[in-house]
């Protein structure tokens, strides 16, 4: 018997009714000013077949075809972002230039770049762009509110990079694509293709660079598609307080359902904000990056990046059910027979993640925005060492200092080269992306939570009973119980005793959480290495903020650990 393949794409597809023909017609018709901004931007219209916001169904088919994905069990492309399996602070450069230098806290952070570098960069991956036979464009909004939001253009050679970013920014309707007109920010992503290593300030093959005057991001060397998302949110984090006059913020926010209590949850990746914002009790306003403003919070982003290392639809159901059509999982092993992936496998990186629509969660509150003043404020932390308590109320000095201190651990697979927990200070919650010198963000702060009355909670979800190595990660179910017991109020009603070099107040009792781990001390058998942690750690906090003693009262300078 002789088997018969069916062509890779059967004649009738080429039909005029069908999918393929369909989307030459549509996605490249583009006319007038929409034609003359790609030429004006060095693009060869004769060559490159541009699809602006393709359907999500017409990248997946591109995804498959060109770039090896495939189609997982729950209905999510699976897709690979090559060597780079994080972010690449080391090769992140802001353009010195004359509108923005005043304002940018330059240093190890924002790495200045000369104007003429960025350039030759951008030309660099508009001639690569140029190669490609099919170049994606998203037309999308950073911003919930009207009155505080960006248009952004993201102009890829990646299905996978355009699927990924119609996920992550706020999707306009089809009246809003119609007027959409000219963006405020482009990112221009050629990061299959290498920066060169001789151009001026490049320290590596890989570039990712923002140009304030002209609002432009250039990413090469990279196909780490978080580089994007991060690179819209030092914009806001940028234009919000300079342009606006509100603050950005490195949080995820969720609204109690009958109250309409807002919550903003500060951590680095790692800490739990995706998972702990996720609450069936509450609507998610957003899993990672917002504005407080005037009227009050509105989420920067139209989907969540969820990490899926060990991800479980009994630990965290919302996530594991948002993993359907329309997804994403980045760098995620899969069953080659049954195309079920393997939360578990870390063979490729332990940054495994997923990008969803944030409507791909249930309680989620679309329009991500709420008219009204945050009640509670709660500080994620991962403590490596196994000394600060799981939970601890913070008076309004030691709300500023922790914000500026932003203590964690890095944890493995965030960023490139991290192996194992790294102890480390991320002033604002967010140092990897700061862009205006922490004060400012700090003074912000602390003026909003005075005028609405804030109470702040230092919530660490590391680990207890020893550091890592020894003790063990503090169970989900008690943060979840004490995040639940901050929002009754249960907390705030509780019985408090101070935690000794740290002077943290801490609770009690709480039902349901055991006392022994409210308590680090307790948890510790080895009561002497407990100590010498605490001092450990405690040095390290003292050395940390001596960057920031001079820009703070001294009450806020004396609200941490002393020894």
């Amino acid at each position: 018997m002789v088997l018969h393949h069916t062509p890779y794409v059967t004649p009738h597809i080429l039909h005029k009714n069908y999918a393929q023909a369909f989307d030459s017609e549509v996605l490249g018709g583009l006319i007038g000013k929409d034609l003359e901004f790609y030429s004006q931007a060095g693009f060869d219209m004769d060559k490159i077949h541009l699809k602006r916001n393709a359907p999500v169904s017409l990248l997946y088919e591109d995804a498959i075809r060109n770039e090896g994905a495939i189609i997982s069990s729950s209905g999510a492309l699976i897709n690979f972002s090559g060597k780079k399996t994080g972010r690449s602070p080391k090769d992140k450069r802001i353009v010195y230039e004359e509108t923005s230098k005043d304002d940018i806290w330059w240093g190890s952070v924002n790495i200045k770049l000369d104007e003429h570098t960025f350039e030759i960069n951008r030309e660099r991956a508009i001639d690569y762009l140029n190669t490609r036979e099919n170049v994606y464009v998203f037309d999308g909004f950073a911003g919930w509110d009207p009155k505080y939001r960006i248009k952004v253009r993201v102009i890829c050679a990646r299905a996978y990079h355009a699927l990924f970013m119609n996920n992550m920014l706020i999707r306009p309707t089809e009246e809003e694509l119609r007027e959409f007109g000219e963006p405020d920010f482009i990112i221009y992503n050629a990061g299959q293709f290498p920066a060169n290593r001789f151009t001026k300030g490049m320290s590596s093959t890989t570039s990712v660079e923002i140009n304030f005057k002209r609002m432009e991001m250039v990413i090469l060397g990279t196909e780490y598609a978080g580089e994007m998302k991060k690179g819209v949110f030092s914009v806001m984090h940028y234009l919000q307080p300079v342009k606006f006059g509100q603050l950005s913020l490195h949080s995820s926010a969720n609204v109690g359902a009958e109250k309409g209590d807002v919550t903003l949850f500060f951590g680095l990746s790692g800490t739990g904000k995706t998972t702990l914002s996720a609450d069936p009790n509450r609507q998610l306003i957003g899993d990672d990056e917002h504005v407080w403003s005037d009227n009050g919070v509105f989420n920067i982003e139209g989907g969540c990046y969820a990490k899926c290392i060990n991800l479980s639809a009994e630990k965290e159901p919302e996530i594991y059910n948002a993993i359907r059509f329309g997804s994403i999982l980045e760098n995620v092993v899969y069953d080659i027979g049954t195309r079920k992936p393997d939360y578990d496998d870390v063979s490729i990186t332990e940054n495994t993640r997923c990008a969803y629509p944030i409507e791909a969660i249930p309680n989620a509150r679309i329009p991500c925005v709420v008219q009204s003043q945050p009640k509670n404020i709660i500080m994620l932390t991962c403590d490596a060492f196994g000394v600060l308590p799981p939970v601890s109320k913070l008076t309004p000095e030691q709300a500023s200092y922790h914000f500026l201190a932003g203590y964690t651990s890095k944890t493995p697979g965030t960023e490139d080269g991290v192996l194992e927990p790294i102890p480390t200070f991320s002033t604002c919650y967010s140092a990897p992306f700061i862009v205006l010198h922490p004060g400012r963000y700090a003074e912000m702060l602390a003026e909003r939570m005075a005028k609405h009355e804030v109470d702040c909670w230092l919530v660490n979800t590391g680990w207890t009973g020893g550091k890592y190595g020894t003790g063990s990660r503090c169970p989900l179910k008690y943060t979840r119980r004490i995040i639940d017991g901050i929002h009754s109020g249960e907390l705030a009603k509780a019985e408090f005793e101070s935690f000794g070099t740290f002077n943290l107040s801490i609770p009690t009792a709480l039902e349901g959480v055991p006392s022994e781990l409210l308590n680090p001390r307790k948890a510790w058998t080895n009561k002497e290495g407990f100590e010498r942690e605490v001092r450990k750690l405690a040095g390290m906090f003292q050395k940390a903020f001596a960057l920031y003693e001079r820009d703070v009262e001294e009450k806020v300078r004396l609200a941490g650990p002393q020894l």
